[in-house]
């Protein structure tokens, strides 16, 4: 049985509250090109597990309320995984804040109830607190050779979905990831989550 919190309502609260600080530490360890974990810079190679396909994007608004359920008309990327799981990236928007959030949909393909890897939360021992997450989720800048992580708030909590535990056979889960925004001259990143694919989606 799926359980899961999106978290919509809470992440953006406490993202007012202390976000600005936690972007900017953020950045400076992007900056270092190393986590702690093993990502020590955007040219290394990603864990390899199934597929990625990327589509054009279309310009879509941005949401400076926070994150929304996902525009599934709009299709950046399809991510497919030999673990059974697939994401699809819809939208990759820019705010006012200096924030970029991407939203999607994670599905489980198979026919048989899937357990959410423990990777997708990230090695950090403050975030691993807060349970299942895709906090481990990163955007690599290829041309200014930067990684970027997912925003935490003041008490910690990632600024993205939780609670990914357990998804049952063929259902589709919205998410959504906050990240520091790269420059306004990088019109292209790199999504990636542990034991899945990169894939490459236009920011808008």
């Amino acid at each position: 049985m799926a359980l899961m919190s999106n978290r919509y309502g809470m992440a953006p609260r406490r993202a007012a509250a202390g976000v600005t600080a936690v972007a900017l530490a953020v950045l400076l360890s992007a900056c270092g090109g190393g986590d702690g974990g093993g990502n020590d810079g955007a040219d290394k190679e990603p864990e390899k597990a199934g597929s990625a396909s990327s589509a054009p994007s279309d310009p879509g608004k941005s949401e400076n309320a926070g994150p929304t359920t996902p525009d599934a008309s709009q299709t950046l990327a399809t991510i497919n995984g030999s673990n059974g799981f697939q994401i699809v990236v819809h939208t990759a928007v820019r705010d006012q804040g200096g924030f970029l959030t991407v939203t999607g949909t994670l599905k489980n393909t198979t026919a048989k109830m899937l357990i959410a890897p423990s990777n997708w939360n990230g090695q950090e021992l403050n975030v691993k607190r807060t349970g299942p997450s895709l906090a481990g989720a990163t955007l690599v800048d290829k041309v200014e050779k930067k990684r970027y992580y997912v925003l935490r708030d003041t008490e910690g909590y990632p600024l993205t979905t939780t609670g990914i535990s357990a998804v049952k056979a063929g259902e589709s889960i919205s998410i959504f990831a906050q990240f520091p925004a790269p420059p306004a001259t990088t019109s292209q990143v790199d999504f990636q989550l542990p034991l899945m694919p990169p894939a490459t989606i236009e920011i808008s």
